[in-house]
């Protein structure tokens, strides 16, 4: 399929949406791609990025800003607190704030650095025991305990169950986020993104549908 393709959708879905075509960022999600993959979508123009792993990141990405101005990192998997500085330091965003520990550690570490990425916070939509993120019952706690320790709170995030239809999920993350007063809705993925998008999602993130499947051997 390819950077072209998904970009036009993406653009087409936001006008069917009645939104601007830059409302919707898209970032191509890079986890466990070969590097000549990657640099093929950078020598395209793309500059926003998705990484599951701090260290996977750490490995790749500080060579490929020694070439390429612009990149923009988001942390879209799971942050321990032992790893936050280093994802400080290296992504613009992060969309795995899902724990009251974490926060602090952010908001500590934050302190320090002079700087901090802008966060998302991690919704578990589906109230799946096995996945990450703050219950949708306890999201508007969760987003004041964030402001009070002044963290750039950018949006919601989710993950939507693969057996169920996504458009609940995002309906839901949307009126989470309306509810707090946030604008970012970091939501939908390679089979369902322009629905994401439809109901508000301003960051979509792509992955296998730019670069091809993983190998993950």
């Amino acid at each position: 399929m390819g950077l072209s393709e998904i970009d036009a959708r993406v653009r087409k879905a936001a006008d069917d949406a009645g939104r601007a075509p830059d409302s919707v960022e898209l970032i191509a999600v890079s986890k466990v791609q070969p590097n000549e993959r990657v640099e093929a979508v950078l020598r395209e123009g793309h500059r926003s990025f998705g990484e599951n792993r701090v260290q996977e990141a750490v490995g790749k990405w500080p060579g490929f800003r020694d070439s390429y101005d612009g990149i923009i990192l988001h942390l879209i998997g799971p942050l321990q607190t032992n790893k936050a500085r280093q994802a400080m330091e290296l992504f613009q965003a992060i969309h795995s704030v899902d724990r009251p520990k974490l926060a602090t550690t952010l908001a500590r570490l934050a302190q320090d650095i002079g700087a901090c990425p802008d966060l998302f916070i991690q919704v578990n939509t589906g109230e799946e025991p096995q996945k990450a993120g703050i219950m949708p019952s306890d999201t508007d706690d969760f987003v004041a305990e964030c402001r009070a320790l002044d963290l750039p709170l950018q949006g919601l995030m989710c993950i939507p169950p693969v057996e169920e239809e996504p458009s609940l999920h995002f309906a839901l993350l949307a009126k989470l986020a309306a509810r707090n007063g946030l604008d970012g809705l970091s939501m939908g993925m390679s089979g369902d993104f322009e629905r994401a998008i439809a109901l508000g999602a301003t960051h979509v993130r792509v992955g296998s549908a730019i670069f091809g499947e993983r190998d993950y051997g």
